[in-house]
């Protein structure tokens, strides 16, 4: 590199907004499941952009289909129909096995922002349950309600009503106040759920079936089917949000139907990001075709609630990114990624856990959603010096050795690698993990 050009680093110093805590590495290309950086390392992408890489990196398929879309369109708006759209709404809806509709953004903060505005809109212009008892008392019943319960440690994006969702002090820091009518509870506390939602001002729970921030805890079954049961009784809806866990990572489409084991359960409205493009900014929202009574005595779909003027966006959609998507989802189906991820995610967990690192105190995982929890002594263990955080120690470590990974708060650490990985990759990975933690422990 001559002297008038500078350094990738010295750019992002003088002209990129420092909001992200970056890691030294200036990757430059990407192949499968590996990556490149400016001097010509190879790593082994075991991070996938948190997720997001679902076919690897330059796959040949999704290179063609978007060379192939962009020389015919790329943009509309959508005042406009564009077939594109539709096939991959088709398509969602059929990975979703059940009658309902689909709205595009480009993220997923934005799709949960339209599961903000379909719960507000539902609550505000739907007509409210009947007063309910409780102990011979009358509890009455909000004419327009607009609390959306969330959980502890759940992550729901970066917008003001996304931090305002999350169940986490830290992203809330300095932003506020806070957008009103989220409400949080424990996750996995099936009594704290029932007790929330007697609120009647309360019109919806939202919850990750797999909480991904915070280190992959799923949800139990019978927290799910509580969830639905209790939205049921009290004309609620339910949300998920599959932003990190959805379209095939568990192992299925959908990350609950892992957990349940069912297609029973369903929830009302699902919003998608992440690895719905393979790497193409876009995201998505299944909502439900359930009817909805109006309060002018009107009923309608719950999936045309949000009609014309009531939301929208520029690029949600657009014929590039749907054209993308689509080959993304066909290259899982015809690839079969999903049951690449049912077989070795298990896989993956079982040699981490062969290593038996005193440096490690449990491994959580679903299909190819893995996160290890590093000791509480990991810091003294591993001599660590007083200004660092385990999870960002260890990870700088394994970036050293040629693996990424994410790391998840201050004590645990995220394996999210493409759904295309390999055993042999996997192998590599745990024995470079293996070597890192052990030159720690000692």
């Amino acid at each position: 590199m001559s002297n008038s050009t500078p350094a990738t680093r010295d750019l992002f110093a003088q002209y990129v907004v420092p909001t992200y805590g970056r890691f030294e590495l200036q990757l430059a290309r990407g192949m499968g499941t590996q990556v490149w950086d400016e001097a010509g390392k190879r790593y082994l992408d075991f991070g996938a952009g948190i997720a997001v890489t679902s076919i690897g990196h330059s796959h040949p398929r999704l290179a063609a289909a978007v060379s192939a879309q962009i020389g015919v369109l790329v943009h509309t708006s959508n005042l406009y129909f564009t077939r594109p759209q539709g096939l991959l709404a088709q398509r969602l809806v059929e990975c979703v096995g059940a009658p309902g509709k689909i709205f595009f953004c480009n993220s997923g903060a934005e799709a949960n922002e339209a599961l903000y505005k379909l719960a507000r809109k539902f609550g505000n212009e739907g007509t409210p349950p009947p007063p309910r008892h409780a102990a011979g008392e009358l509890i009455s019943s909000a004419s327009n309600r607009t609390g959306i319960l969330t959980m502890d440690g759940s992550f729901h994006g970066r917008t003001l009503a996304g931090i305002s969702a999350t169940g986490q002090d830290k992203v809330k820091k300095g932003f506020q106040p806070m957008v009103d009518g989220f409400r949080h509870v424990p996750f996995n506390d099936g009594p704290s759920l029932v007790s929330a939602v007697q609120d009647p001002g309360t019109v919806a729970i939202l919850l990750e079936p797999i909480q991904g921030e915070v280190g992959i805890r799923p949800a139990t079954p019978e927290f799910l089917r509580l969830a639905r049961e209790l939205c049921d009784e009290h004309r609620l809806l339910l949300l998920f949000d599959e932003v990190q866990c959805g379209l095939g990572r568990t192992g299925d489409w959908c990350g609950w139907k892992t957990l349940t084991g069912s297609d029973s359960l369903m929830p009302d409205a699902v919003s998608w990001a992440k690895g719905i493009g393979g790497g193409l900014p876009l995201g998505a929202v299944w909502i439900s075709d359930k009817p909805v009574t109006l309060k002018t005595g009107a009923t309608v779909p719950l999936c045309d609630l949000l009609g014309p003027g009531s939301h929208g966006t520029t690029f949600g959609g657009t014929p590039l990114m749907c054209a993308g998507a689509l080959e993304v989802l066909q290259v899982i189906e015809d690839e079969g990624l999903m049951e690449n991820a049912r077989q070795l995610g298990p896989y993956a967990r079982q040699a981490i856990e062969a290593i038996a690192s005193p440096l490690i105190s449990e491994v959580r995982s679903v299909g190819l959603m893995l996160a290890f929890e590093l000791a509480p002594d990991f810091a003294s263990k591993a001599h660590l010096p007083q200004d660092k955080i385990p999870s960002l120690f260890l990870v700088e470590a394994l970036h050293t050795a040629g693996l990424l990974s994410v790391p998840s708060g201050a004590s645990a650490v995220r394996w999210l690698p493409p759904l295309n990985v390999t055993r042999a990759e996997i192998d590599e990975a745990t024995h470079i993990l293996r070597s890192v933690l052990s030159q720690l422990a000692s």
